[in-house]
């Protein structure tokens, strides 16, 4: 079962500048993303964080890319669902290695919110919507944010504070 053994995670990140990068295809499950995001990240304190939009899940990358330098933590929010192409495996292999790209080189954590599923069922059940037995973009938030605390925390202890 997907989810199980997830920890539960608090943080506070107030005083965190974040921004949500959220794909556009898959409406309904994306807008689920969104808000379980924008939830996550109020139950940590983040105050007006960004929420861009970008067309597909591909663009995530370079959205957050050209975002990191201003941010504290991203979120990137997408969905891929199997076809019968191997478009599936291209974009989600590409999507991965480009946000972890982002997080290694800036230094800038990337909470990774994209469902790789073989349904839209499997999209719906972890969208965060009414009826979901799971908040991914919730989850995704609340990582940015608690890596983003660590790396700060870190960065005082290096400085001897």
């Amino acid at each position: 079962m997907s989810g199980h053994g997830a920890p539960v995670v608090t943080v506070d990140g107030s005083g965190l500048r974040v921004a949500v990068v959220a794909a556009s295809w898959h409406e309904q499950v994306m807008d689920g993303l969104v808000d379980g995001a924008l939830r996550g990240l109020a139950d940590a304190g983040v105050q007006s964080p960004l929420v861009v939009r970008v067309p597909g899940t591909v663009e995530l990358s370079v959205a957050c890319a050209r975002l990191a330098p201003r941010y504290d933590a991203l979120v990137a929010l997408g969905v891929v669902i199997r076809g019968g192409t191997p478009h599936f495996d291209y974009v989600c292999q590409g999507v991965t290695v480009g946000l972890t790209q982002v997080s290694v080189t800036t230094g800038v954590p990337v909470g990774f919110g994209v469902l790789t599923c073989d349904t839209d069922e499997q999209a719906i059940a972890r969208a965060g919507l009414p009826g979901s037995v799971e908040d991914k973009g919730h989850e995704a938030a609340t990582a940015a944010v608690a890596t983003a605390v660590t790396l700060r925390d870190l960065d005082a202890a290096a400085a001897g504070r």
